[in-house]
């Protein structure tokens, strides 16, 4: 099968193979992220790094894209490293099954990586993540409160500083302004108010936000939290490649190339794919 024949035709060769050598890390495989590692992975993205700690519930199964009867109990890494394999066995595929705090976020941040997308709900976590890539010098796209939200017109893709609305966004900027950071960080986030007051922490809720505190459990759409997934895709591979809205395959050099496609080679899965490691 041609994997990636549409995609150079689209984009162009140069731009094909700087997907094929580029490095994404993606922290939080829920809702959001799992929407955005699909994406990177039919985009030909070479190398993923997937880190979450949690496993699928069936709370999941409104908006989460691994949620499956067949993936019920299973840690959101594995399946998803799976899947990321089944649409590009020669894809790079790191998981680590654990939660992020601010002591062990820079052992997940030993780059170089071309992009981070932060896809994390919590406060504390999320915070810590953003301000460690900045200073490992990592390029960041940062997932805001796409839960309680129904319009997809509403939502935006802007640097941190020009964000609002978003009461995420606004505790994240607090944080982050506490560690002198003000701007620097893609967002994506909603200007739709939010629809609805959090409910009290589910027993669920409370396994799955290990270690941290609870977390009050929140209704979602999974056309939303899919929108926010694509756009953070979107931007990283902007940051990659320099994507063209009309086409013509402009790479970041701004090279263009719309001759024959590039019909990788095929491989297995077991030829290419590495272990599953696990933190």
């Amino acid at each position: 099968m041609k994997r990636f024949c549409r995609l150079q035709q689209l984009l162009g060769r140069p731009a094909l193979l700087h997907l094929r050598a580029a490095r994404v890390a993606v922290f939080g495989l829920g809702a959001v992220g799992s929407y955005a590692v699909e994406a990177l992975a039919r985009a030909g993205v070479g190398r993923l790094q997937l880190i979450d700690g949690d496993r699928i519930r069936a709370s999941n199964f409104n908006r989460q894209l691994y949620a499956l009867e067949s993936t019920l109990r299973r840690p959101k890494t594995a399946v998803a490293r799976e899947r990321v394999l089944d649409i590009n066995p020669r894809c790079q595929v790191e998981a680590h099954q654990a939660f992020i705090t601010a002591a062990n976020v820079a052992q997940f941040l030993a780059g170089p990586w071309d992009v981070v997308i932060d896809a994390i709900d919590g406060v504390a976590p999320k915070a810590a993540l953003i301000a460690a890539a900045l200073e490992a010098g990592w390029p960041v796209v940062s997932c805001m409160g796409a839960a309680t939200r129904t319009d997809p017109g509403a939502v935006r893709v802007a640097d941190i500083a020009k964000t609002d609305i978003c009461p995420l966004a606004r505790l994240i900027r607090k944080k982050l302004r506490q560690q002198g950071i003000r701007q620097g960080v893609r967002c994506v986030y909603s200007i739709e108010p939010p629809r609805n007051k959090p409910s009290p922490p589910a027993a669920e809720a409370m396994v799955s936000s290990r270690p941290g505190r609870p977390r009050r459990v929140l209704g979602s759409l999974s056309y939303m939290t899919g929108i926010f997934g694509l756009l953070a895709a979107h931007e990283a591979l902007q940051m990659i490649v320099n994507l063209n809205p009309a086409g013509g395959g402009v790479s970041r050099s701004g090279a263009s190339e719309r001759e024959k496609p590039i019909c990788l080679p095929e491989v297995s899965a077991l030829e290419s794919a590495p272990k599953l490691s696990s933190n």
